[in-house]
């Protein structure tokens, strides 16, 4: 080195540039606004499986934390315990079985007729929900579209 800190060469080194202090949100943002519009178009897929037009209501949609015990009537009458068709006489017998797996009778149950199907049928489901020991038993509906 020679005198005043000057390299051999003759030039001194400097940085050209600082510290860069910013981060740039734009790659972030475009990443989320991407998973919002896949989010958006699969989330209507993710419904249970069994086709249903179910009736409209007023009522407010609940909280849930697992994936609930669903009895499902579609149009033609058939019953279906998740996306599972079964025979209404066994369905006391398999809905014990699941709820004492997940922890008892004490677990909502929620029943799925669709609006064609006659009244009596989802009655008979219920009362056999009834007769099973069932206490929590919920109507699913779709939120009602103007009024």
């Amino acid at each position: 080195m020679g005198m005043n800190g000057i390299a051999s060469g003759g030039h001194r080194r400097r940085r050209r540039h600082g510290v860069m202090s910013e981060i740039n949100v734009t790659p972030m943002v475009d990443v989320m606004l991407v998973l919002l519009i896949i989010f958006m178009v699969s989330a209507p897929l993710l419904t249970v499986g069994v086709p249903i037009d179910l009736p409209q209501s007023q009522a407010k949609s609940m909280d849930q934390d697992q994936k609930p015990v669903t009895v499902s009537v579609n149009d033609k009458g058939q019953v279906f315990l998740q996306e599972t068709e079964i025979p209404i006489g066994e369905l006391e017998a398999k809905l014990k079985a699941i709820t004492e797996a997940r922890g008892g009778l004490d677990e909502r149950v929620y029943v799925r007729g669709d609006k064609k199907v006659d009244y009596g049928t989802v009655m008979k489901v219920m009362g056999r929900l009834s007769a099973a020991g069932f206490k929590r038993v919920a109507l699913v509906t779709e939120v009602e579209q103007g009024s």
